[in-house]
């Protein structure tokens, strides 16, 4: 990873969002003093997504979550150096995250991209995108919101594309392309390496029930 100059404890503290203790649903309006729409990444890595999102739309709240604590710390690094206040960063499971966290209806996008396949089949059960986790990204999408998903591994965006199939609450969208255009690590990694990019977007169907209201 690419060495950044530390800053000062007090000068990443308002990017790190603390995982609440018990689990309870963040108050997006009170974490950001604001109520902007709020869009959340899972895995945002070294932060390259968040940076460019952030930077294009400043009316709109980016949070992340990240399992690895020191992707949090470098890019909280990266937003404080440019003291973007639109951006929370997460050190947690996103798995968890979203289920115990992230209150119902209260996202505007859902991105998810790159995630780690885990190739052997006894670490399959570590990936992140799951029936249960497209669920859970079904019931925290507002209506009209949307979920986004990007890989360069054609086996896993097909069992992702087979984990929202069932969800009647997520139906794919007309067209692609995010309200932000930015690119990930991963993604020009791929490209440079002429890897296919496998897309997919899906739009929160107003009025449909989530699988998680019974």
């Amino acid at each position: 990873m690419r060495r950044v100059r530390r800053l000062p404890p007090e000068e990443l503290a308002p990017y790190l969002l603390a995982v609440p203790d018990p689990p309870a649903p963040v108050d997006w309006a009170a974490l950001f003093g604001n109520d902007h729409p709020v869009e959340l990444e899972v895995g945002f890595g070294k932060g390259l997504f968040l940076l460019g999102a952030a930077l294009a739309d400043p009316g709109t709240n980016f949070v992340g979550v990240e399992v690895e604590r020191k992707y949090q710390l470098f890019t909280a690094t990266r937003m404080a150096k440019r003291q973007l206040r639109n951006v929370r960063l997460a050190c947690a499971d996103a798995r968890l995250f979203l289920r115990d966290c992230v209150g119902p209806a209260s996202l505007r996008a859902v991105h998810v991209y790159f995630p780690d396949p885990w190739w052997k089949k006894r670490h399959h059960k570590r990936r992140v995108f799951t029936p249960e986790f497209a669920a859970q990204c079904e019931r925290v999408l507002a209506p009209g919101g949307r979920l986004f998903l990007a890989t360069d591994v054609e086996e896993y965006f097909g069992l992702m594309r087979e984990a929202v199939a069932p969800l009647a609450g997520l139906r794919p969208a007309p067209e692609l392309g995010s309200a932000v255009e930015c690119r990930t690590n991963f993604e020009r990694k791929a490209l440079e390496g002429g890897r296919p990019v496998y897309r997919a977007v899906y739009e929160r169907v107003v009025g449909a029930r989530s699988v998680s209201d019974g």
